[in-house]
């Protein structure tokens, strides 16, 4: 999948984490209680997360001490977005924006919402 690979984008890189099971989802979830955690929730078919996620890498300008990110596609792994929902109590959307700060969501965000930038007020 080349194109979901670490992508170079205002000097800093996403080094995308993908959650391919539940156990990865809970591990992100605690990994939240030391430093800021965000899902992004991909719709591999849908051209609106497309562009959310492509959004999101040309604005990403976070460090990997500030922000760990995690992705997850929906298409191949909509079991791991029902339990996000059912562990967390976000309702699904897709693209969808979780973050996590403190085993918490502090924020989640959708559709043309997802902002990279709004982030730096959960560091």
């Amino acid at each position: 999948m080349a194109w979901f690979s670490t992508k170079k984008t205002n000097n800093e890189f996403i080094n995308w984490i993908e959650l391919l099971d539940i156990k990865s989802l809970k591990e992100c979830i605690e990994q939240s209680d030391s430093k800021t955690v965000i899902i992004f929730k991909h719709s591999t078919r849908c051209s609106i997360s497309s562009m959310a996620k492509s959004k999101l890498e040309r604005n990403w300008n976070y460090k990997a001490d500030e922000i760990t990110p995690y992705y997850l596609d929906l298409i191949a792994n909509r079991a791991i977005s029902n339990e996000i929902e059912k562990l967390l109590g976000v309702r699904h959307q897709s693209p969808q924006l979780i973050v996590l700060k403190n085993k918490r969501v502090v924020l989640h965000l959708s559709h043309n919402a997802i902002n990279a930038k709004i982030l730096k007020e959960y560091i």
